[in-house]
């Protein structure tokens, strides 16, 4: 058995076993993530990260552990910006923050499982067509120009046709059963509301994967550096977020850096053939401008609007309601 395939069943084994400490043992009963446990556990994603990148190091050496350590600051950053659309759902959903955890659990589960088939066609499609190349590089500096152009990276739930299908298909309750996603009524079963967020959750990652997963192709065509920097990246997003939940939109210009960041990736993919900038000069740019972003956000802070509260038309169509007191406890 080859050294590689070792590694690809040793992160696998290693990150089924973690989520089945979270899940079981960790945050076995529901309850609200405080900021000192959010942070608790985004540190230890966050240095479990860094002691893969340096496994990597020792085993393939100082220029692919380079490729991983910028893939994981790119995919980072992405997820960062990503987090506000996390927020829309649960206040668009009014989802109890007891239960947000189990959400984002089983939309990393759907993610884990996504991209990696994501991955696996975007190697294929660049071995066998290599033009797929600079379709990359172009498409990044087209969503680089739209995030620059648009205020907010805005989500519409009631528009996503996985859950209008689902809603059409399955019955559902008309509140949250606590923390469950099916309930038995009359004999059969019925969906919560809470199910239906974690489908509008697993399609919107479909739509980030578009984002990040290019950009990680810009620095590397490694398989498993890009599927283990993304894995890393969004295993922390859940800690992540109940630590930026109330504060991430503070750091306003962070989106700017993000728009040089993809323009500059996309630029890298598109010139590829003419002139390759090496990982080190790559991961430069992209650790100074974050940097600079998030330090401009901290110096010069902008007042930004607040969450609006969900339609009335999404509630009544939907089945869905504002939590109640008891929820809210």
């Amino acid at each position: 058995m080859s050294t590689q395939i070792i590694w690809w069943i040793g992160f696998g084994i290693g990150i089924l076993v973690l989520l089945i400490l979270d899940m079981m043992v960790f945050h076995r009963r529901a309850h609200v993530i405080t900021i000192k446990e959010s942070l608790l556990w985004t540190a230890f994603w966050i240095a479990l990260a860094l002691l893969f990148n340096l496994g990597i190091y020792f085993w393939q050496g100082h220029g692919p552990a380079l490729e991983y350590l910028t893939c994981y600051l790119i995919e980072k950053s992405l997820s960062i910006d990503n987090l506000f659309v996390f927020l829309m759902i649960f206040s668009y959903f009014a989802v109890p923050a007891a239960y947000q955890h189990k959400v984002l659990f089983w939309g990393i589960i759907g993610a884990i499982i996504m991209r990696l088939a994501f991955i696996e066609a975007g190697v294929r499609l660049l071995d066998m067509f290599h033009w797929v190349f600079y379709i990359f590089g172009a498409f990044l500096i087209v969503t680089a120009f739209r995030m620059a152009v648009q205020k907010e990276r805005g989500i519409k739930p009631e528009r996503n046709p996985v859950f209008r299908l689902f809603r059409r298909l399955m019955p559902l309750t008309d509140n949250y059963e606590g923390d469950r996603f099916f309930v038995k009524r009359f004999g059969r079963y019925v969906a919560t509301p809470l199910f239906i967020v974690v489908v509008v959750v697993e399609t919107t990652d479909i739509v980030f994967a578009l984002d990040s997963i290019p950009a990680a192709f810009a620095i590397t065509l490694d398989p498993f550096i890009v599927y283990t920097s993304n894995i890393f990246a969004i295993l922390g997003l859940r800690a992540l977020y109940f630590a930026l939940a109330g504060i991430m939109r503070l750091f306003y210009y962070l989106r700017h850096g993000l728009v040089v960041v993809l323009m500059f990736v996309g630029v890298k993919m598109l010139i590829a053939d003419f002139y390759e900038i090496p990982t080190a000069i790559a991961l430069g740019v992209v650790a100074g401008v974050l940097l600079i972003a998030i330090l401009t956000s901290i110096a010069l802070p902008r007042k930004v609007e607040g969450i609006p509260a969900p339609p009335v038309s999404a509630v009544k169509e939907g089945g869905l309601r504002q939590p109640s007191q008891k929820d809210k406890e």
